[in-house]
């Protein structure tokens, strides 16, 4: 079973929440994600290696639910993240595991902290050309804001979709060309969801990789064991042949598919002796709960005071408060925000609602519950069918839906008689993008909807 959490990491003057994800039992793993993704799509792989350690799993400074890094950092400043992460929760030595620049991220932290990793497995380390540097230049991290008509959301839709098909992703010939193109939305989405959380932020934490020295550590340098493997169709499997020497104790290799690297990996880093992990610190205003009911069985997240009385539930298609009133305690509903959906088709009849914010309470100690105003409209109408589909037309959908609903009541009916008054502020799309992102993350807002009218 894989757990989430939160902990505050502190350092100087400064603390920052990181969000990571645990799964397994044995000695810990730390697994670093790719950019510009987050800890979720390690989710797979922690299953399965979950055996032979604990897994945790962080959201790297700046993408999925974790803060970003103060200033203008570079790759040492997220090497060294890495390593404050594992102070804050407990961990003095681990085993490593990072795909392509969350592996980058995991040499220059073997580098810089020896002492720290006992093991080290890496999905492609690129070694780039002039020539490709120069490729890259500054087209490949544009800078990535909301827009007021909700335009950015079709450039990174075409950008994560074609990103499988041509690398770089702007480079479209046939030079270069990938072998694992795909169309699924599904896919897509995913990519296109961890944009969305991270924001302008993917452009400092994904450029400093792109930026990063590849100094393969020399002969004489003290480094963990580490071997490096990519498989055919991974963009970076030629860059094997770029490594040049390295300690006695790296190794390098080419596989013939994904599963083929994951099983070289995981060979590699059980081969090594790693101190057993003990129990992980985590915030004590925010977390993850598990939750399971007749019609449901997840995590659901809160924020706020745990010893609180009043536990305050967010409207349809909305998510938790960022900063809940004093004593209080705001939850995501199932199918909402970042807690786990239902199993199944949402449930319409109050009861099994019901039944988990009973459970919610019972866990937190709450014992009062605050219900939201229900927007008028016909439920149907007021939250259309948001499924990702292969041109990303539901990104634009839901935008103007956010949009909209600030201008009329009910949204859909754009006409006088329907106007209502706002303040001009709420649609900066700064503030519509926090909107945006509660409304595609609640497949069951509906639902919910017509639950509480029948309660």
């Amino acid at each position: 079973m894989i757990t989430r959490h939160f902990i505050d990491v502190r350092k100087d003057s400064n603390s920052r929440r990181v969000h990571y994800r645990k799964a397994g039992k044995g000695p810990p793993l730390l697994m670093v994600h790719q950019s510009p993704r987050s800890s979720k799509e390690y989710e797979p792989l922690m299953e399965q290696w979950a055996e032979h350690f604990t897994c945790i799993a962080p959201d790297t400074a700046g993408f999925g639910q974790s803060e970003r890094l103060p200033g203008n950092p570079e790759i040492n400043e997220y090497a060294d993240s890495v390593v404050d992460f594992l102070d804050a929760i407990g961990i003095g030595k681990c085993a490593a595991y990072g795909f392509h620049s969350g592996g980058i991220i995991l040499v220059t932290a073997a580098k810089r902290h020896p002492n720290r990793i006992t093991s080290l497995a890496v999905g492609g380390y690129a070694i780039w050309t002039e020539a490709e540097k120069n490729l890259f230049g500054d087209r490949y991290l544009p800078d990535f804001h909301p827009s007021t008509y909700g335009e950015h959301l079709t450039w990174l839709w075409n950008r994560v979709l074609e990103q499988s098909w041509f690398f770089p992703w702007f480079a479209a010939d046939d030079d270069h060309r990938l072998s694992l193109s795909n169309d699924s939305p599904e896919r897509v989405d995913a990519v296109v969801q961890e944009m969305l959380d991270a924001g302008h932020a993917y452009q400092a934490g994904y450029g400093a990789v792109l930026r990063a020295s590849r100094d393969i550590p020399v002969d004489n340098t003290v480094a963990p064991p580490c071997l490096i493997s990519a498989y055919d169709g991974d963009p970076l499997q030629d860059h094997i042949d770029r490594l040049g020497r390295m300690p006695s104790n790296w190794a390098a290799q080419k596989v013939r598919t994904p599963e083929d690297h994951q099983a070289v990996s995981i060979a590699h880093l059980t081969k090594f002796e790693t101190p057993a992990c003990g129990s992980l610190a985590e915030t004590a205003d925010e977390g993850f709960i598990k939750i399971k009911t007749t019609g449901f069985d997840g995590l659901i997240h809160w924020r706020g005071s745990k010893s609180a009385s009043r536990l305050i539930l967010h409207a349809p298609g909305y998510a938790a408060s960022d900063a809940p009133a004093k004593e209080t305690v705001a939850i995501d509903l199932p199918g909402h925000g970042i807690s786990d959906g239902w199993p199944a088709e949402p449930p319409q009849n109050w009861a099994d609602w019901q039944d988990v914010i009973d459970a919610v309470a019972l866990a937190l100690g709450t014992t009062t519950t605050v219900f939201p105003d229900l927007p008028a409209g016909d439920a149907g109408r007021l939250y259309p069918d948001l499924s990702p589909d292969r041109f990303g037309n539901y990104l634009g959908m839901a935008w103007q839906i956010v949009r909209a609903r600030h201008i009329f009541a009910p949204w859909y009916s754009a006409d006088p008689a329907h106007e209502i008054k706002f303040d001009p502020a709420v649609l900066e799309p700064e503030n519509l993008a926090v909107e945006h992102r509660a409304l595609i993350n609640a497949p069951a807002a509906r639902h919910y909807h017509l639950a509480l009218q029948s309660k």
